[in-house]
């Protein structure tokens, strides 16, 4: 019985700090869109979240790792621990015997994910110029983008269905391209399409860049 009440007091006390961090999380999230990363202070974060700042600095360390932190969280739309690779959407695109199928699947998730994102995406990229902090969390998002298409390029090419030729790098740049936050930037923010619009331009580009030509 004691060893029972034991796991179930380590099962609590996990959740408990599992909540406090998403709950620092969310507040680090609001302050920063709000607010800005400069003018954001651990101390607001830490006042919002109803924790104290050292623990904030224990449990993330500096305050561009906490704005990483804040980025996984939106792109998953969770703080769930399963890697994004190994979700049902990635499954199901997985899955998908034609690769053209494959790439609106594709697309329409990262659609989603580029809406939650987009915001946290553009306050640290233009945040570097300005917080040298934030030039090494810039640098981690784009090699993280850049391995996540590498892997699916290789997925893709594994199928025998793109254009004849075409290198395992070209597919990789060609998707780390066009799911970019800056393109999302120009035609959605500043344009005013509709994600669906975006998400049909992005798939047809990708498409045609990467795929034999419809006969």
């Amino acid at each position: 019985m004691a060893e029972v009440k034991r796991n179930y007091d380590a099962t609590s006390r996990r959740e408990r700090a599992r909540q406090r961090r998403r709950d620092v999380v969310v507040a680090a999230q609001e302050l920063f869109e709000t607010d800005g990363f400069q003018a954001t202070t651990i101390s607001a974060i830490a006042r919002r979240a109803g924790v104290s700042a050292e623990s904030i600095y224990k449990g993330f360390g500096t305050k561009a790792a906490l704005a990483k932190a804040v980025f996984d969280f939106v792109i998953a739309g969770d703080d769930e621990p399963v890697p994004l690779a190994e979700r049902p959407e990635i499954q199901a695109i997985q899955d998908e015997p034609d690769v053209q199928r494959k790439l609106r699947l594709y697309v329409d998730g990262m659609i989603e994910r580029q809406t939650r994102s987009a915001r946290v995406q553009i306050l640290i990229r233009d945040g570097r110029h300005s917080d040298d902090t934030l030039r090494e969390t810039w640098q981690t998002l784009l090699d993280e983008r850049l391995t996540g298409m590498t892997m699916f390029a290789r997925h893709l090419l594994e199928t025998g269905d793109l254009r004849p030729g075409i290198t395992l790098d070209e597919v990789a740049d060609v998707l780390w391209t066009y799911i970019s936050v800056e393109l999302y930037e120009l035609l959605v923010l500043h344009r005013g399409w509709s994600p669906r619009r975006y998400g049909d331009h992005v798939a047809a580009a990708i498409t045609t860049a990467i795929c034999p030509p419809s006969v």
